[in-house]
């Protein structure tokens, strides 16, 4: 019992996290080293403006 507690904890953690874009970074870090092994990967504070100045200038359709 406890250990479908914990891992339901684990799952709605997990999502939350992707709805939220939580591990963004983290996910494109793994992406970059994966597909581009032989570049740089930008900083976390570099890909955090970049993403936010993307969606400044290309809002796109969301709530607020």
């Amino acid at each position: 019992m406890a250990r479908r507690m914990r891992d339901g904890a684990a799952a709605v953690r997990w999502y939350v996290r992707q709805v939220m874009g939580d591990d963004a970074y983290a996910t494109y870090a793994a992406h970059q080293r994966a597909v581009h092994p032989g570049c740089d990967v930008i900083t976390e504070r570099e890909f955090w403006r970049r993403r936010h100045a993307e969606q400044d200038a290309n809002p796109g359709s969301r709530c607020c």
